[in-house]
Order: C-alpha cells, then sequence, then structure tokens
C-alpha cells in the first residue's frame, strides 16, 4: 500500500463534521445525512487514493459534485460558512485529484 493520503482524510472529515455540526446548530435532518453520505464516500475515495495514486474516480466524482452544490449555494446566500468553504476545498480537492491522475 502506498503513503496514505492524508489531505484527502482530511476532506472527508471536514464534509462529515460540516453535517454534524449543521445537524447540531440548526436540527437539519439532511445536512446530517448529506454530510455523513458525502464523508463516508470521500473517506472510501481517500482509501482507493492511497492504495492506489491513480485511482482518484470517486474521490473526484465527490468533490465536483461537491464544488456544483454548494458552490451553488455559495452563490445564493453568499455566506462563506458553511457553504463557501466546503465549495472551496471541494474545488482544491477537485483540482488535486486531477493532477494526480494527470502526473501518476
Amino acid at each position: 500500500m502506498a503513503s496514505p493520503d492524508y489531505l484527502s482524510y482530511g476532506f472527508s472529515v471536514i464534509v462529515a463534521l460540516g453535517g454534524v455540526i449543521g445537524y447540531v446548530k440548526a436540527g437539519s435532518v439532511p445536512s446530517l445525512a448529506a454530510g455523513l453520505a458525502f464523508g463516508g464516500i470521500s473517506a472510501l475515495g481517500a482509501y482507493q487514493t492511497s492504495s492506489n495514486p491513480r485511482n482518484v474516480w470517486v474521490m473526484l466524482a465527490t468533490s465536483l459534485l461537491l464544488s456544483g452544490v454548494m458552490g451553488t449555494r455559495f452563490m445564493k446566500t453568499g455566506k462563506f460558512m458553511p457553504a463557501g468553504l466546503v465549495a472551496g476545498l471541494s474545488v482544491a480537492q477537485a483540482l488535486r485529484m486531477s493532477y494526480r491522475l494527470m502526473n501518476n
């Protein structure tokens, strides 16, 4: 196994924690469900990129989807937290996975 992809695991934790925080602060069950679902899928993607640096497809798809959804939400509300933060991190993660795909 290659070295662990700590940045991708960190991204997964941030996404899952965002859902938990949304539930705790606002009682939002959809935030909890989406955060845990996307965090879990991202964790699977992190595991895959840790095992094989070219196996970026799950993480790439997840980060692109989150970029679109949270970017749209940020544009509508103008609030950086949480939509702007997650959108920015998702774009960075998508760029990182694209770079890995092209250079490994």
